[in-house]
């Protein structure tokens, strides 16, 4: 590894599993020092012990603003600033139209929308001039899939948030960019009822004809957190497969 990050301090939100998970070995393998969130503990400690070194976890859910509160106070008082801020905690399920209750809509709004919002928020005082900021978003916003309107508003309004922060940041000159996965199966989607024919009708027709890894995503989140990035911002950069570009 390079260790492009050496010195450097991440956080990854979400971090215990898939995406979040392979994210932050990534930035530990390049040098830097990563926290990670996530909701229970057992995966909290199953996280750590896979990542092995230079990693912090604290134990939250992002929509609650009491536990980003603590989460910060957690990473002034051991680290005392931020370098890299990967907002990449959110949940998602397949429900019809028809079938949309208030709280299916309140859970993944609170989750996806108001949790990415008050983590970059509660972030600033924290995150040195020069910072960068990646948000997770989902080819699911591009595209017109069935029963997964409401997570997909979601991740719209999450690309949203990158064009107006990286304007709301410049005379910081923090970069705010977005990755969107396309299909990439991680422990979230075992409670989501796909099956291989729903696998088959989704990439149908994609360029690449395959599902993508936590991995590959995270190779494309350590790109934007980098100076390799330096003069990108307010970008969507698609980890995809092609499944949203045809």
């Amino acid at each position: 590894m390079s260790q492009k990050f050496t010195g450097k301090i991440a956080l990854v939100t979400g971090g215990n599993s898939g995406i979040g998970l392979a994210t932050a070995k990534r930035f530990v393998a390049e040098g830097a020092h990563v926290f990670i969130t996530g909701r229970r503990q057992d995966g909290l400690d199953a996280a750590i012990k896979e990542i092995g070194e230079n990693v912090t976890a604290v134990q939250g859910d992002v929509s609650n603003l009491a536990d980003l509160d603590r989460l910060y106070a957690t990473i002034k008082e051991q680290k005392g600033h931020l370098d890299i801020l990967f907002a990449n905690a959110g949940s998602g399920e397949f429900v019809p139209l028809e079938q949309i209750t208030e709280e299916h809509f309140d859970k993944t709004f609170n989750i996806n929308v108001k949790g990415v919002a008050f983590t970059v928020q509660k972030a600033l005082p924290l995150l040195k001039d020069g910072s960068s900021i990646i948000l997770n978003a989902s080819v699911s916003a591009s595209k017109g899939q069935p029963a997964f309107s409401i997570y997909a508003a979601t991740k719209a309004a999450v690309r949203s948030f990158a064009r107006t922060w990286s304007v709301d940041l410049k005379e910081r000159h923090i970069r705010v960019n977005v990755v969107s996965p396309g299909i990439v199966p991680t422990p979230a989607y075992e409670g989501l009822g796909i099956t291989d024919e729903m696998y088959t009708a989704m990439l149908n027709g994609a360029p690449l004809g395959r599902v993508g890894t936590p991995d590959e995503v995270a190779k494309a989140v350590v790109f934007l957190a980098s100076d390799d990035s330096s003069y990108i911002t307010a970008i969507e950069l698609f980890v995809d497969g092609g499944i949203g570009q045809i």
